[in-house]
């Protein structure tokens, strides 16, 4: 039987993969309530269609931080994709390159930086930076990534400590002697040690952090895991370039709002001055289209990149990321919509939200 859409994939790679990676995946922090209300924050969200438009031609292309992209669907940064598929992140960004999206690479890919890069030299990639306790360590990985041509340098801020992740803890899952994250390891470490025992993530690294990072790179800096308005206009005021409105996946604090809800809170209190982004909960075109309309430039996918991925390698992501650039394209079509410019909030239907 075909897979038609996302969660058709995702009941494909639970029966796929072993217990362990699918916990790891699937598993929010705690009760999983975030994780949970990431996507049903979405269903509850009602459109306001307009007809009798011409929309014969429908056109899903935009930008991101001036760079075009085919659809605002892009792919946010997961680590440990070689737990999915063989080739790992290899896969990720050869299907992101031919779907003509960004892929944010992870701190914590499982293949080189180097073979990302040559494997898809044509894809447009931004890079994710977990900010590691060794000062050296960051510098040395933010110049190798402006260096590959990396374009954006994301930086998580929503994990000074990781979160309570249940499933893990049961599973006694061991990702640190696991696995092979050959570019975060100090030159010395590089010719003795077999594997890595993660770096620590800076948990001291703040605000005025900031400048430092802006004085190693030219890269803009887009911050992930804003989830307020207060740290929204501290973001503006320390200059950086974007906003990922994310919760993790609700793998980090449970109980904060879905990101969907956060992002409107977000969008507001930037006033349009910098790119809003948003990840978490996104399972169908529509919702991309309602992410738009409250004001996202694009949304970031997690957890159904990777199921694509344990299908099917990189074809799997590339169903799955043509399955919602369709869905997308039909949402704007049955909603008048002609061109992401002319996606707006006036589609929302506020009374119910």
């Amino acid at each position: 039987m075909p897979m038609v859409c996302v969660t058709d994939f995702e009941a494909q790679a639970r029966e796929l993969l072993s217990k362990s990676t699918w916990d790891f995946i699937e598993g929010g922090a705690d009760e999983g309530f975030t994780r949970d209300d990431n996507i049903a924050a979405f269903k509850k969200i009602r459109l306001r269609p307009r007809y009798l438009k011409d929309v014969s031609h429908v056109d899903t292309r935009t930008t991101i931080q001036g760079a075009e992209i085919s659809a605002p669907i892009c792919i946010a940064p997961t680590g440990f994709h070689c737990l999915a598929w063989p080739d790992g992140e290899m896969s990720t960004a050869r299907a992101a390159q031919a779907a003509g999206i960004c892929y944010v690479t992870s701190t914590y890919a499982t293949c080189n930086l180097e073979d990302i890069v040559s494997t898809a030299p044509r894809g447009l990639r931004w890079f994710q930076l977990y900010v590691q306790l060794d000062r050296q360590l960051n510098k040395q990985l933010i110049q190798k990534v402006e260096s590959l041509g990396f374009k954006a340098l994301v930086v998580t801020v929503d994990v000074p400590k990781l979160g309570n992740r249940r499933h893990d803890i049961r599973n006694q899952l061991d990702l640190k002697t696991n696995l092979l994250l050959k570019d975060l390891r100090s030159p010395k470490e590089r010719n003795s040690v077999p594997h890595l025992q993660m770096s620590p993530i800076d948990s001291s690294f703040c605000w005025s952090d900031l400048s430092w990072l802006q004085s190693i790179t030219q890269l803009p800096i887009i911050l992930k895991g804003i989830l307020t308005k207060e740290d929204a206009e501290l973001a503006m005021k320390h200059k950086v370039h974007g906003i990922i409105v994310s919760n993790h996946g609700g793998r980090q604090l449970d109980g904060v709002a879905a990101s969907i809800d956060a992002l409107t809170e977000v969008v507001a209190a930037v006033k349009g001055n910098i790119e809003v982004y948003v990840d978490g909960g996104i399972r169908t075109g529509s919702d991309v289209l309602k992410a738009l309309a409250l004001g996202a430039k694009c949304v970031f996918l997690g957890r159904p990149v990777l199921w694509g991925l344990a299908c099917k390698g990189e074809h799997g992501i590339e169903e799955v990321l043509n399955i919602l650039k369709e869905e997308f394209h039909t949402s704007m079509a049955l909603t008048g919509c002609r061109s992401v410019a002319e996606i707006n909030q006036d589609l929302i239907q506020f009374s119910r939200l």
